[in-house]
């Protein structure tokens, strides 16, 4: 409860100085600050499946390397891209750990349609130079979140089925947030762009982290 409410506090800062409600300079300390509190909450979480957590840890801490670049976008902007398109491979690895990759078609296909559609409007804004590295990103993306997907559709009826719900939702909001960073970028700005783009990013960050089991308590 305590570590959801400073998510949430830091959260709040760094969107607000992100609109210029706050000094901007708040920004640099409270949007890394927020992805390393979603790390002590990951951190917290999972001891039942060493091997998703390891890799969801690492997912966050490229994450954070994602959002320290992105905090100067242009010069930022293509190490971002990088760190995140690692972070997202990490996210694979710790999904697949809990069902087998692309076991399921279904949402593979309805991601690639997804990812599909947005590239088709946003291509004409992409500079040459980053066409290769945002389409590589795409697809590692739209891969991420089918198969957190996946894993919720194999789990369906069964014991994990709320956790694996939790994930599934967490990788369809990272796509919403990275559409809409890449509509503000490339296809014109957004209103309150930081607003949707930070909100849907964290609420995503959240949901993988939560898709780790809670520690059971032990009894003394």
């Amino acid at each position: 409860m305590v570590l959801g409410l400073l998510v949430l506090a830091s959260a709040l800062t760094a969107i607000a100085a992100g609109i210029g409600l706050l000094p901007v300079a708040l920004l640099f300390v409270a949007k890394p600050l927020t992805t390393v509190l979603l790390m002590v909450r990951a951190a917290q979480r999972g001891q039942d499946e060493p091997r998703a957590r390891r890799w969801i840890l690492a997912g966050l801490v490229l994450s954070l390397a994602g959002d320290v670049a992105l905090l100067w976008p242009e010069q930022g902007f293509l190490p971002g891209l990088i760190a995140f398109l690692l972070a997202h491979l990490a996210y694979i690895v710790a999904f697949s750990s809990r069902a087998r990759l692309a076991s399921r078609r279904a949402p593979f296909a309805a991601y690639a349609i997804v990812a599909g559609a947005v590239l088709m409007l946003l291509w004409p804004g992409v500079p040459a130079a980053l066409r290769v590295p945002v389409l590589l990103y795409v697809a590692c993306l739209a891969t991420m979140a089918a198969q957190a997907a996946v894993v919720w559709l194999g789990s369906r009826g069964g014991e994990h089925e709320g956790l694996a719900r939790i994930g599934a939702i967490g990788g369809a909001l990272f796509v919403l947030s990275d559409a809409l960073l890449a509509t503000n970028k490339f296809a014109g700005p957004l209103p309150l762009a930081s607003l949707w783009v930070l909100a849907s990013y964290w609420a995503a960050q959240w949901c993988i982290a939560g898709s780790l089991r809670a520690r059971t308590p032990t009894c003394l």
